[in-house]
């Protein structure tokens, strides 16, 4: 039955972002990220510099996030953390502090799976957001994953379908490194694509069997590509950079689209629900509202989709109404099973 008052602190360290958040239920009372950009001079995420800021930013996120949601800690409920998957070091900052503060509040732990969470984000209670209904199919598709969920209820889900090599968010990052593009790429990508035609240059799909991708022989085509129009035309990234941009994104929206459209005619499922930082590409976003396929689709709140502690409450509390919790045994892990 449900309890409520049941107030959950959730706490996000899995890469480079400190995040905590404050739910009262399905409700977001606060959402506060501390965004790391030290790491963009060295064009990706530096492991060390990331545990080292997260040391840093952990105590006043969470002191910022109580504030805000005008919660005292002694009125919590219970601790939520992020347990993997994620950089090891990073982990480890928020599963220590969340064990510490479980304890010294004689609150309830519970540990969350960072994937769950992007998938299970359409639950928060947001006016405007429809919310999925079981089963439905989940595209999770981020700088670290890209895969196809089925999903029949809160904690059973089955990936039908994931990336061999590069995920997708790696594909737009790399793309963008080849054309000079400062980090973080993907967004610039975006940006430039909504000015360029996406037919203007062709890449190959590639073909892979079943629900599964591939994005690594995509980058590699990128690659040569741009190699060769440069040696005939040292200009030819700045002369022609939109529609590169919109060609390349094109290519992979259309990859994306290609195995949705397989995961529906094979599960019979037409509710599709994505998650993860990538689902914020507005190409992507604008292909799947179009509805041209008789899908239902469910687009989280932007602010729902990078790494947010918020997504973790809501698996928190979930889990809080079914007694899942851990004890102070419980251990982070870089790579955790679905």
């Amino acid at each position: 039955m449900q309890n409520s008052e049941v107030f959950i602190l959730a706490i996000e360290s899995s890469c480079d972002d400190t995040a905590a958040a404050v739910l009262h239920n399905d409700k977001v009372l606060s959402n506060v990220v501390a965004n790391q950009l030290i790491h963009n001079q060295y064009g990706g995420v530096v492991p060390e510099l990331a545990s080292r800021a997260h040391q840093q930013n952990i105590v006043p996120v969470i002191d910022a996030a109580l504030r805000k949601a005008n919660v005292q800690k002694e009125q919590l409920s219970a601790i939520a953390f992020t347990q993997g998957p994620g950089l090891m070091g990073s982990l480890l900052v928020g599963t220590s502090f969340s064990k510490s503060l479980s304890l010294a509040l004689n609150v309830p732990l519970i540990a969350v799976n960072h994937m769950h969470a992007h998938i299970l984000a359409h639950f928060i209670d947001e006016e405007g957001y429809d919310k999925p209904e079981f089963p439905f199919l989940a595209l999770t598709i981020s700088g670290g994953h890209t895969q196809i969920v089925k999903v029949n209820s809160f904690f059973d889900m089955e990936i039908i379908g994931e990336t061999t090599d590069d995920a997708v968010g790696e594909a737009f990052d790399k793309s963008a490194k080849i054309l000079g593009l400062p980090y973080p790429g993907g967004p610039l990508i975006d940006k430039y694509a909504k000015e360029g035609n996406p037919k203007a240059f062709a890449f190959t799909k590639p073909k892979v069997p079943g629900l599964d991708f591939s994005f690594s022989g995509l980058k590699t085509a990128i690659l040569y590509f741009i190699q060769k129009n440069k040696q005939a035309n040292p200009n030819f990234i700045e002369e022609n950079l939109n529609d590169i941009c919109a060609s390349i994104q094109h290519t992979i929206i259309e990859i994306l689209i290609d195995k949705l459209k397989l995961a529906v005619k094979e599960t019979g499922i037409t509710q599709i629900a994505i998650g993860g930082g990538v689902s914020a590409n507005s190409g992507i976003r604008k292909r799947l509202t179009e509805n041209q396929y008789g899908w239902k689709t469910f687009i989280p709140k932007f602010e729902y989709t990078t790494d947010n502690a918020a997504m973790i409450g809501i698996v928190g509390y979930q889990k809080y109404l079914s007694n899942r919790f851990e004890t102070s045994a419980v251990v982070s892990k870089a790579r955790i099973q679905f």
